[in-house]
């Protein structure tokens, strides 16, 4: 099982790869804004958890089990921005909420979120209510 600090090592390795099609220690280590020692260090173990390949002055590679989950970590992303945004969260507020809060749900949270944006998409009428509320509680405070 992957810790939090796993995860965001794998989303970033894999966004590089898809973005470059190849993750570097140095370019995970300043997107993380870690020394890349850090990165070494964290390759090593995810090499020896099966998620990636980590030769020493090579790119890193995504094993399949690595990119599989890199892409689910992704999505998972993604999904809490739509969320937070069709709830009406301030822009300015969503990159650090969904960082608080996306390696604190459970799998199964994420599928019923994922049903929730789903519904909501099909649901404009909702949606609208639901930020007429958010704009109406904001001018009360």
């Amino acid at each position: 099982m992957a810790t939090p600090g796993m995860e965001d090592y794998l989303e970033q390795i894999y966004l590089h790869i898809e973005a470059k099609g190849v993750a570097r220690v140095s370019d995970v280590a300043e997107a993380l804004a870690v020394l890349p020692s850090s990165v070494t260090k964290m390759a090593q173990r995810l090499d020896r958890e099966g998620y990636l390949v980590y030769e020493r002055y090579k790119g890193l590679e995504l094993t399949e089990k690595g990119y599989k989950f890199g892409k689910k970590l992704v999505r998972r992303h993604e999904l809490l921005e739509q969320f937070l945004r069709i709830i009406g969260v301030e822009e300015q507020n969503i990159y650090g909420d969904v960082e608080g809060i996306e390696h604190h749900l459970s799998w199964n949270a994420m599928d019923r979120i994922t049903d929730l944006v789903e519904a909501m998409k099909q649901d404009p009428e909702f949606v609208k209510k639901l930020r007429l509320q958010n704009q109406e509680e904001e001018v009360d405070c």
